[in-house]
């Protein structure tokens, strides 16, 4: 689950492969921003029992996370963002 929320937030903050002279700019990681462990926030999960069968639960965390900050942010801020990367915006982690 937290993998999955770090890796929406990598997409949501940074997700964007650029195109120069129809080359693609990123070769690989280091070349690619994304969340590191020194930015990455605190992240507290808590499962509810279901009294069903055990299921993989690290995906469902991904894709409500961009919008989760979206919406977080415009409660700060009272700007409605709808374009990703947020850091096209200026928000970055």
């Amino acid at each position: 689950m937290e993998s999955g929320i770090i890796f929406g937030l990598s997409a949501a903050l940074f997700g964007e492969i650029t195109v120069e002279n129809g080359q693609v700019e990123q070769e690989n990681f280091p070349d690619y921003e994304m969340i590191r462990l020194a930015n990455t926030p605190q992240i507290d999960v808590h499962l509810a029992p279901s009294g069903r069968p055990l299921g993989g639960v690290g995906e469902p965390g991904t894709p409500p996370i961009a919008p989760a900050l979206a919406n977080a942010l415009f409660t700060a801020t009272g700007e409605r963002i709808r374009e990703l990367p947020l850091s096209k915006a200026g928000y970055i982690a």
